[in-house]
C-alpha cells in the first residue's frame, strides 16, 4: 500500500455515513481532522472518540453548508495559511426523491448547493494554497449516478454529472503544481443517504450494497496512488466500462425497464 502523502484533511458531512468512515480511516493514518458538519454533537462525540483512540489533533467546525455565513467560515479555514489543510474531502450532499415538477423547489435548490456549489467553494478556497505550497488533494464524492439518466432523481443525478466532469478537468489543470483531485465513484452505499433522502430502500437492490468503510478504502487508496478517479465496490468496477460505452438510448432503455413511476 502506498504511504498516505497528507498530514491534515477537512471533511464535510463527517458525522455519519462515509464522512464518517473518511474521518475514522484518515486518523488511522495519524491525519489531523478538521470535520465539518451539520450536528455539533455528533461531531464533538466523534472528535472526542478519534483523539482518544488515535492521539490526533481533531478540530470541529459544525456548519450547515447552505447557510452562506456558515460557509464563509469553513472556506476561510480552508485558506487560512497558518494552518494548511492538505486534503478536502467534498462529500457532505443531499438529494430529493420524485418527480422534478412535484418537488419543492427549496429542496431542489438545496441538492445543487451542496453537490455543485458547495465543492466550487470550498475547492476554490484550498486550491491556492496547495498550489504555493506544491502539494495537496481533492477529494470529491460523486456517484455512478454521474453516468445514468435517472427519473425520479433529475437534479441529483446532473449534479453528480457536474462533479465527476468538473473533477476531471480540474485534476487535469492542477497536476502540474503537484496538486491531485480524485472522484469516487460510489455505488449503493449503506450510509443513511437514500433514508435522509425519503427513499424507500426496499424498492433497492437487495444485493451490491456497499459500506461506508469500503468507500473511504477504496478512495484513500486513490489518493495515495494518485489516481484521478475510483470505482468502490467489484460488481461496480465491472459496471463502470459499460457505462462509459453504451449508447445513450440503450441506457435511457434500461433505466425505463426499472424505473417505476
Amino acid at each position: 500500500m502506498p504511504t498516505f502523502p497528507y498530514h491534515s484533511a477537512l471533511v464535510t458531512g463527517a458525522s455519519s455515513g462515509i464522512g464518517e468512515a473518511f474521518a475514522r480511516r484518515l486518523a488511522e493514518r495519524n491525519v489531523a481532522l478538521v470535520l465539518v458538519a451539520r450536528r455539533s454533537d455528533l461531531l464533538e462525540k466523534l472528535a472526542t472518540e478519534l483523539e482518544s483512540a488515535y492521539r490526533v489533533t481533531v478540530e470541529v467546525l459544525p456548519a450547515d453548508l447552505t447557510d452562506e455565513s456558515r460557509l464563509a467560515a469553513v472556506a476561510a479555514r480552508l485558506s487560512d495559511p497558518e494552518r494548511p489543510v492538505d486534503l478536502l474531502v467534498n462529500n457532505a450532499g443531499s438529494s430529493g426523491t420524485g418527480e422534478f415538477a412535484a418537488l419543492p423547489l427549496e429542496v431542489e435548490l438545496r441538492t445543487a448547493a451542496l453537490n455543485v456549489l458547495v465543492p466550487l467553494r470550498l475547492t476554490h478556497a484550498c486550491l491556492p494554497g496547495m498550489i504555493s505550497r506544491g502539494a495537496g488533494g481533492v477529494v470529491n464524492v460523486s456517484s455512478m449516478s454521474a453516468m445514468l439518466p435517472r427519473p425520479g432523481s433529475a437534479t441529483y443525478a446532473a449534479t453528480k454529472a457536474f462533479l465527476s466532469a468538473h473533477g476531471e478537468s480540474l485534476g487535469m489543470e492542477v497536476a502540474r503544481h503537484g496538486v491531485h483531485v480524485t472522484t469516487v465513484h460510489t455505488g449503493l452505499t449503506r450510509s443513511g443517504f437514500h433514508e435522509a433522502a425519503g427513499v424507500d430502500t426496499a424498492t433497492l437492490p437487495r444485493i451490491g450494497w456497499l459500506n461506508p468503510e469500503e468507500v473511504a478504502d477504496a478512495a484513500l487508496a486513490a489518493v495515495a496512488a494518485g489516481r484521478p478517479s475510483v470505482v468502490p465496490g467489484r460488481a461496480y468496477r465491472v459496471r463502470m466500462p459499460l457505462l462509459r460505452v453504451l449508447p445513450r438510448a440503450a441506457l435511457r432503455a434500461i433505466v425505463r425497464r426499472s424505473h417505476r413511476p
